[in-house]
């Protein structure tokens, strides 16, 4: 029994998987935007931090004995302050990078109708030990962006079966094995039975593939 229902709840976590990167292939988005996400206070906290760091840092090793200084091997005052520099750089970019990906997936968890601080409470734990896992595990299991409806052009939540405004069926199904469909498909991907769109979907969806090209 135990083993019969940890395979139940394996095959449900898949299936759910399946489900989110099925739904999620609805969506344009670019790495810039993506980018756009991260706040910009955020970007400008970290550029502050580096060159309050540059400016005390550097000063402060050139006041030590040459004993005490960073990188005493070199007897240069002047690439001893370079290699402080170098190093203060690159701590910031780890830093920015982590504390960027926090605010991301803050950002991005919100706007996708998840629990924002919970997301980013996790990969803000899971980082300084597993590095990216926290954020791509977040990648894998994150819920699809909100989008139009493709009756009334309302928009839905992705989590929704029915658009609340005209009861149009946001995740068609195949009348034959009953796994969720995309609009435009003709055939369904999984047992190749033909499918049969309303036209008013249909006119839709081909209206904005047009208006795309």
């Amino acid at each position: 029994m135990e083993v019969q229902g940890n395979k139940n709840m394996s095959d449900s976590f898949n299936e759910r998987l399946r489900l989110i990167r099925f739904r999620r292939k609805r969506e344009r988005t670019k790495f810039r935007e993506e980018l756009r996400l991260i706040p910009g206070w955020l970007v400008w906290t970290c550029i502050t931090l580096w060159v309050a760091a540059m400016g005390i840092g550097i000063p402060v090793n050139l006041q030590l004995s040459p004993n005490e200084r960073f990188a005493p091997e070199m007897t240069n005052p002047v690439l001893q302050s370079f290699a402080l520099a170098g190093a203060i750089t690159v701590g910031a970019i780890f830093l920015s990078i982590w504390l960027f990906m926090v605010g991301y997936v803050y950002r991005d968890a919100k706007r996708r109708g998840m629990h924002p601080g919970l997301w980013a409470l996790l990969v803000l734990i899971l980082s300084p030990g597993y590095i990216f896992i926290g954020l791509i595990i977040y990648l894998l299991v994150r819920e699809p962006l909100p989008y139009t409806c493709p009756q009334c052009s309302a928009t839905v939540n992705a989590r929704f079966n029915f658009c609340p405004s005209c009861k149009y069926n946001l995740h068609p199904a195949c009348p034959q094995c009953q796994r969720e469909v995309s609009d435009h498909d003709k055939f369904c991907p999984y047992c190749a039975t033909e499918l049969h769109h309303s036209p008013t979907v249909a006119a839709s969806v081909e209206a904005s593939t047009e208006g795309r090209q």
